[in-house]
């Protein structure tokens, strides 16, 4: 299985579908920190972050999980010995190239986008949803992979409607109904994202989990 997520990485890095995920992300992170943050904002920027890169997570990892050719998947399958352990080594190989994509947000914003080096305890809570961000865009990826939904224009948008759901429903009193990035973000803004931080960490792990259960359960009726 890791042979397998070795194996996917390279091929993902191969056909330089990874040159997409990484241009989007080094040009969000241009924008969201052309001016350093004056002293005091370090968890608003680190939280903010960490929420605006989602959708480029979730575009690395339905890219990652659709570099390899139908066919090649069923091969794969027989070869690990089953489809377990396939869907298994596409999603660690998506972790890993969507936890490489939230180190680099996260160095760029305490390096570039801050005045001054954030306290402890923010440094953190921004490693924290930084880490919950890289679970939400491998969950939101893998759900609109070919795999899943194999029409291209299906799949962009249903992406990108997943996380404006996504939004419009932390944005309300139903945030508990997904991943709240909208609360994490305006608890950072009150300062009461320490506080907050067990709680919407174990939401938000909690429906990364159901995202990712889904996926597995939806690829059983699939080859």
């Amino acid at each position: 299985m890791i042979a397998l997520a070795v194996f996917r990485m390279a091929g993902y890095v191969r056909s330089h579908r990874v040159v997409q995920a990484l241009l989007l992300m080094v040009l969000l992170l241009a924008v969201m920190h052309g001016n350093r943050a004056p002293e005091g904002a370090e968890a608003v920027v680190l939280t903010d972050s960490a929420a605006l890169i989602i959708p480029v997570l979730a575009w690395a990892a339905r890219s990652l999980l659709d570099t390899e050719p139908d066919q090649q998947r069923l091969m794969s399958a027989t070869s690990v010995g089953g489809s377990a352990r396939e869907l298994s080594a596409g999603l660690l190989a998506a972790l890993t190239a969507c936890t490489g994509l939230a180190a680099l947000a996260l160095a760029w914003g305490v390096l570039l986008g801050l005045t001054a080096t954030p306290p402890g305890p923010v440094l953190g809570a921004a490693v924290v949803l930084h880490g919950l961000a890289v679970l939400t865009g491998t969950a939101l990826g893998a759900l609109t992979s070919r795999v899943i939904l194999p029409s291209p224009a299906l799949s962009i948008m249903a992406l990108l409607s997943g996380f404006l759901g996504m939004l419009i429903l932390s944005a309300s009193p139903l945030y508990w109904l997904t991943v709240p990035v909208l609360v994490w973000m305006r608890a950072a803004n009150t300062d009461l994202l320490l506080d907050r931080l067990p709680e919407l960490s174990a939401l938000s792990l909690a429906w990364c989990l159901i995202g990712l259960t889904t996926y597995a359960w939806l690829r059983r009726t699939r080859p």
